[in-house]
């Protein structure tokens, strides 16, 4: 019998499992949902080869690709080696255009070499670089979220943020950005489908937003 759902590829945000997709609940008849996770690069690996690899992880063919933040940056290099129905970025950039001045300023400055990655079991300041926002209230919930703490891979992270070089956008791309952004603030953004009050966390707590329009997305 022939497979008929679309195949729908989740993939997390820097340092973030896949429990952040928790909430994201596709009809089941027509959509099959699978996450991917971070591995730690080996030494002086681009994120080209990195993406290679990950395509290993997809085992359908014309998925559906969907990341969050640097994931969303990791599906789009990851489409460029196979072929994709559709590509959606959540609360990411689009390319190196995109990305905030803070960014550009510490791809030049090198000041990105000097954070405290060190702390990455500092779940309080791993959260800061990861979702943008101080989580001393929710801290619990996001121990449970970012549980990919490994120095190197998060040092390796944030140098290909602020070193990405793609110029130009993929043709099949559909880019969601929250307008509470704080890590990549929607008045960089072009060309998006905007979330009122949407933080760059919202694949967690707008939920509900994402399991009303993500079908739809999806299919148009």
């Amino acid at each position: 019998m022939p497979d008929k759902k679309i195949h729908v590829y989740l993939m997390p945000g820097m340092a973030a499992n896949p429990s952040i997709f928790d909430g994201i609940h596709l009809p089941v008849d027509a959509f099959e949902t699978h996450t991917l996770e971070w591995f730690v690069p080996e030494k002086g690996m681009s994120l080209e080869v990195y993406a290679q690899k990950m395509c290993e992880k997809i085992k359908h063919p014309n998925a559906v690709l969907l990341g969050v933040s640097f994931g969303g940056m990791l599906v789009q290099e990851m489409a460029k080696f196979l072929p994709s129905q559709k590509i959606i970025v959540v609360s990411s950039v689009k390319s190196k255009h995109e990305l905030p001045k803070k960014m550009l300023f510490a791809k030049y400055t090198k000041v990105h070499k000097l954070l405290p990655t060190g702390l990455v079991t500092n779940v309080e300041l791993l959260a800061k670089y990861a979702f943008g926002e101080s989580v001393t209230k929710r801290l619990h919930l996001y121990e449970k979220y970012l549980s990919v703490r490994d120095k190197y891979y998060i040092d390796w992270a944030i140098d290909q943020i602020v070193n990405w070089g793609q110029e130009q956008p993929p043709k099949n791309v559909v880019h969601i950005q929250g307008e509470k952004d704080t890590v990549f603030p929607i008045s960089n953004i072009k060309d998006c489908v905007s979330v009122k009050n949407g933080t760059h966390a919202m694949i967690i707590h707008r939920a509900k937003w994402f399991n009303e329009r993500l079908p739809t997305i999806i299919l148009q």
